[in-house]
């Protein structure tokens, strides 16, 4: 019995009390070690949904500037054309008026292919010029060698809509 009011964290025969919790060194390298593997198992996985993401991201953002251009032809009464960005879609997108005044611009994309390389004009009314053929985008991304498609088009009345598909 302890009768000088010192704390002892050992009983009297020198082995550590029965109450004191915690972890051993060895319980939490093991621990680690599980970690470590469960993670380098999980991680391809989930760099396939990280690249699935980024193309269904890509093409809602396309979808959005398509519609975004089709409102502001209406509201301005006039042409308005969404274009790429000097080097192709995957660096960015513009939305330019007639005069080429820039009406909003959208920053590059990483790791991610836009095809093809054309540009859309709305006109006043909002649907595509007579005689220009509906645009399709192939929005694409690779995980290893899975490739994850979303496609992006424009219907001859300019609705622009967005589907996952194999191909486009």
């Amino acid at each position: 019995m302890n009768t000088h009011g010192i704390l002892r964290l050992a009983n009297p025969a020198g082995t550590p009390r029965d109450g004191v919790r915690g972890f051993t060194m060895t319980e939490l390298l093991v621990s680690v070690a599980i970690a470590a593997i469960l993670a380098t198992v999980a991680v391809p996985a989930f760099n396939g949904i990280i690249a699935s993401q980024r193309a269904q991201v890509t093409a809602s953002d396309l979808y959005v500037a398509l519609a975004k251009a089709r409102s502001q032809a209406i509201a301005l009464n006039n042409t308005v054309t969404l274009r790429a960005n000097a080097g192709g879609w995957q660096n960015g997108w513009q939305i330019v008026d007639v005069n080429n005044n820039v009406l909003d611009n959208h920053g590059a994309e990483t790791a991610v292919t836009i095809q093809p390389q054309a540009t859309v004009t709305f006109t006043a009314s909002g649907r595509l010029p007579a005689g220009t053929a509906a645009p399709v985008f192939a929005v694409s991304t690779m995980s290893g060698s899975t490739t994850n498609y979303q496609c992006v088009s424009v219907t001859l009345t300019g609705r622009p809509y967005m589907k996952a598909a194999q191909t486009c």
